[in-house]
């Protein structure tokens, strides 16, 4: 299996410049890059600039620039580079489905946070002891950097990468051949319904609370992010003041993702530890979360009708607030590990359809919380009676692969 470990690093306050001024020159040589394939599109739009040509340029570009470029890891800058093409590719593919494009953009040094090494050795090299929590990782041109390794790192090495995280510096680890650690069998099968309300809720009718990490936060990301705006326009990444004011929004962003994190892996690992097999519905995070349609006026050229923006804007809100996505992104690789089953299903009218008689109806959903079968009259939880529908629907799954 393939995993990625991250783990926190400790450097000096002279590696964490040294880490900063890595980022800072690997974001000039991408926006470099970019530069130059613009100009070469502008010049004839039948002349086009590749990864290969870009690459092999790098060692004038070192040359010309040793104290900037010269002294990071060759293959690290190429990697930033491929990262680049990636861009354009997949700026073209988007262009080829007829969907909106979004052509590559420069980045800030504020918007690029991450330098990899695509091999183990190759300007970095991984140096841990099995049992020594405090290892390092060496890094051309910054040095040996302490690393809290909280767990051990099994597999193989294959990529490192570091990562800025407001003023918090990660080292994310890529390894290969990991063992899967499988838990005993537990012969239990399990649907989850996911919502706003309750964050899940399983067909056995256990309710898990929504934490609703941001909303508690609210009000304090909402003072400093009004303290960041008062800052005018032109003193903006000019003042100390003001660059202490974007790192205080960013630490309080940082801090609601960290515990959404830690949420979503202690109930995935519950989940995975207690049962054999999960069901979940397959959900169109991007289609559940689109901002809908304006209506047009007919009778008011120019004018909109009342499309309910404000209301779906709520809902997007708590619906990111939940991260169903990434949970079941987590549950997915904490099953594969442990050697159980997800399942998803098709999410359509998991909520409206009755457990007992299987009729389907609109009507059958009264409330948020509330069902209530318009045919035979069947009544329980809502939530209760969409888990259970998709560990039925689960079961057909199973039932047609076998």
């Amino acid at each position: 299996m393939i995993r990625a470990y991250r783990f926190l690093l400790r450097p000096t306050a002279r590696q964490a410049g040294a880490l900063g001024e890595m980022l800072r020159d690997h974001c000039s040589l991408y926006n470099g890059a970019l530069q130059e394939r613009r100009d070469a599109y502008r010049h004839s739009s039948k002349t086009s600039v590749k990864y290969a040509d870009q690459s092999a340029q790098l060692k004038e570009v070192r040359a010309f620039d040793p104290e900037r470029q010269g002294r990071w890891s060759f293959s690290s800058q190429q990697a930033t580079l491929r990262r680049l093409d990636k861009a354009f590719q997949a700026f073209f593919r988007r262009v080829k489905a007829g969907q909106t494009p979004g052509y590559p953009r420069f980045r800030g040094i504020g918007h690029f946070d991450t330098v990899t090494f695509p091999k183990d050795g190759d300007g970095c090299r991984w140096d841990s002891t099995p049992h020594d929590r405090q290892t390092r990782v060496r890094l051309q041109g910054v040095g040996h950097v302490r690393v809290h390794r909280h767990r051990p790192v099994r597999g193989r090495v294959k990529t490192i990468s570091v990562k800025r995280e407001g003023n918090r510096w990660y080292v994310v680890l890529a390894c290969d051949e990991v063992p899967a650690e499988e838990l005993p069998p537990t012969g239990a099968i399990v649907g989850i319904d996911v919502g706003v309300v309750h964050f899940l809720t399983t067909s056995d009718g256990e309710h898990v609370g929504n934490p609703r990490f941001l909303q508690a936060m609210a009000e304090e990301l909402a003072g400093a992010q009004r303290h960041l705006a008062t800052f005018p326009r032109r003193a903006r990444q000019r003042t100390k003041a003001h660059r202490a004011a974007a790192r205080k929004v960013a630490k309080l962003h940082g801090r609601i993702r960290r515990q959404r994190a830690d949420f979503h892996h202690k109930t995935a690992r519950t989940l995975v530890r207690d049962h054999d097999v999960i069901a979940h519905e397959r959900l169109n995070m991007a289609g559940m979360t689109k901002s809908p349609a304006p209506k047009p006026d007919p009778g008011r050229p120019g004018g909109f009708l009342p499309n309910g923006a404000a209301a779906k804007a709520g809902l997007n809100r708590c619906i990111l607030d939940a991260g169903w996505a990434q949970f079941l992104g987590i549950l997915a690789d904490k099953a594969e590990s442990a050697g159980r089953l997800v399942v998803p299903v098709d999410a359509r009218d998991t909520s409206r359809t009755c457990p007992e008689c299987g009729y389907v109806a609109k009507g059958n959903r009264v409330t948020q919380a509330k069902f209530e079968c318009t045919a035979c009259g069947f009544a329980a939880n809502a939530d209760h009676v969409g888990a259970t529908n998709v560990l039925s629907r689960a079961g057909l799954v199973l039932c047609a692969a076998a």
